[in-house]
């Protein structure tokens, strides 16, 4: 495998993303606002443990935590790149104020039960869903593309600085004044990114098309993702990574309590291990994007992640489990932030938002779902059953890199290729008019016959991809040269999208079908406005519907 190191290290000599303001604030922010939840975490957690003691219950409040990201991510997403993310994000910080106090009412009050304990877990975990897409779109708008690798490791060096404080200040505050006590303080901890998010104000470019409607812009993402392999292949290492991850985050509690033999506040000091772990490994993952690629990074990762949880699984001594989880906590952060920057990287802006949504949705899904059927496993066959076979699993995902190789995407620009301007018609047209046919005329000689049918199949999937529907390519039966292609669209208003959602990536392929033409030839570009027979009043049904431009047109402009 080629190595992208130098790419990488170069990213890592450009200027650091703490210099912007509205970084360092968003920044302090979201880690006050995370460590109350790894402090919220706790007390569910040890909560969970007094009232009913069982591991698959236990397991439940780490299960219950993630699914809503399987079951909202999408949706998230769809939002974030239709609204202003800021907007986005504030609504979902006062959402989770709310529930947190709530939660802290119950707690205080003695009115909460085991379901009632899931049931305000999965709320916060239904914020935190709504937040994750916009808070992490974010940085791209904050920040340039350069220092994307550096940005996206302080946000996960920040996250898991919450998670090495956070539980062993949790366990702290559960043993001396009760889980009420560690809902109130993460209730308090929304109040700073709140107030960021309230004061800013970003300079947002003007928008020239209408939103999309959240459920065209939810098949938009779909489709996205689905038409490119490079995004394709992240999720699915996503999710298959995802299921055994979260093994000893969601077992920690009996770790803590029947291998270890401790409380509160030996969880406590066990989860700030890993967190502390999660730190290293969220910074360390720049510098070893110098020496490794992308993969590289990854299996290492996956390997480590295996090793410490192996290690957790066998060891009774605490000092041992602390130092396997310190490596756990760094493999896990390393793994998670570069399929987090391989995303970011490999998505245009307009839709970088649904991306992240649909790999949060598969990688939580699978932690969801790891979470529940290790904990299954954990009650029939012990703790460290559960854990061990988490460790297998994870190696097994280690393999499965030699087939599905992480990509390379450093190098992609998927900055818009701006050069389609909306053409004049002589149908006057509204924006909802359509369904838009296209039809575009290629002369190729025979001997370029295989390379034009070779760079079709790209585009193809490029057309697919912005948007186009029913694609088809033609050739003439009485001038074999002639070739054309053809696809509709909705409305207009799609058609303009559709060929504004061109990138700088995708200009090779423009250029090789413009070289493949016959030389002399202009490409003939039609495109016309479907129209059933009655439909227009009886003065007008002589008037001409299709809209024809037979002037040579690049292939670009289609």
């Amino acid at each position: 495998m080629t190595s992208d190191a130098p790419i990488a290290h170069a990213a890592a000599s450009v200027e650091s993303p703490f210099r912007n303001p509205i970084f360092r604030a968003v920044w302090a922010g979201s880690v006050l606002s995370n460590l109350g939840g790894m402090i919220q975490s706790v007390g569910a957690a040890w909560m969970m443990t007094a009232m009913v003691g069982s591991p698959s219950m236990v397991a439940g409040v780490q299960a219950i935590n993630a699914l809503p990201f399987m079951l909202l991510a999408l949706l998230a997403g769809a939002v974030a790149d239709s609204l202003d993310r800021r907007r986005v994000m504030l609504t979902a910080q006062c959402f989770m104020l709310t529930v947190s106090a709530t939660l802290c009412l119950f707690a205080w009050q003695g009115w909460l039960n085991p379901w009632l304990l899931l049931g305000f877990t999965f709320l916060l975990g239904c914020g935190m869903a709504m937040n994750g897409p916009a808070q992490q779109a974010t940085i791209g708008d904050i920040i340039r593309r350069e220092q994307m690798s550096t940005a996206v490791a302080f946000n996960s060096a920040g996250f898991n600085l919450s998670r090495s404080v956070g539980p062993a200040i949790g366990g702290a505050i559960v043993a001396v004044a009760g889980g009420a006590a560690a809902f109130l303080v993460n209730t308090l901890s929304y109040l700073g990114l709140i107030t960021v998010l309230w004061r800013w104000r970003p300079n947002h470019p003007p928008r020239l098309l209408p939103r999309e409607g959240l459920l065209v812009a939810l098949g938009a993402g779909l489709r996205y993702v689905a038409m490119s392999p490079n995004l394709r292949t992240v999720m699915l290492r996503g999710s298959a990574f995802g299921l055994t991850a979260n093994a000893l985050p969601a077992l920690m509690p009996i770790v803590a309590r029947d291998l270890i033999k401790g409380g509160p506040v030996i969880y406590g000091l066990l989860l700030g291990s890993f967190g502390v772990g999660a730190v290293l490994g969220g910074l360390g993952s720049v510098r070893m994007r110098r020496y490794l690629s992308t993969e590289g990074v990854m299996r290492l990762a996956t390997l480590s992640l295996a090793t410490g949880t192996a290690v957790a699984a066998l060891s009774t001594y605490a000092p041992l489990t602390m130092a396997a989880l310190l490596l756990a906590g760094a493999a896990w952060v390393a793994a998670l932030s570069t399929l987090n920057v391989t995303i970011q990287l490999a998505s245009p802006r307009w839709v970088v938002a649904r991306a992240l949504s649909i790999y949060q949705m598969t990688t939580f899904g699978g932690m969801a779902v790891g979470a529940w059927a290790l904990g299954v496993v954990a009650d029939h066959q012990g703790v460290a059953c559960g854990l061990l076979a988490g460790a297998g699993v994870q190696l097994a995902v280690m393999l499965l890199g030699l087939f599905l190789p992480l990509p390379r995407v450093d190098n992609l620009n998927l900055d818009p290729l701006a050069r389609w301007e909306e053409p004049e018609t002589a149908v006057p047209l509204e924006p909802r008019s359509g369904p838009v046919v296209i039809t575009i005329e290629y002369r190729i000689e025979p001997k370029d016959v295989v390379a034009f049918l070779a760079a079709m199949t790209e585009r193809r999937r490029i057309r697919r991809r912005d948007g186009a529907r029913g694609w088809t390519l033609l050739r003439d039966l009485h001038e074999p040269e002639l070739w054309i292609e053809r696809y509709h669209v909705a409305t207009w208003l799609d058609y303009i999208r559709h060929n504004q959602r061109r990138t700088h990536a995708d200009a090779e392929n423009i250029a090789r079908l413009q070289a493949l033409q016959k030389e002399g030839e202009p490409l003939r570009v039609r495109r016309m406005i479907e129209r059933q027979t009655g439909s227009l009043p009886i003065g007008r049904r002589h008037e001409s519907d299709p809209m024809v431009d037979p002037t040579s047109d690049p292939v670009g402009s289609a």
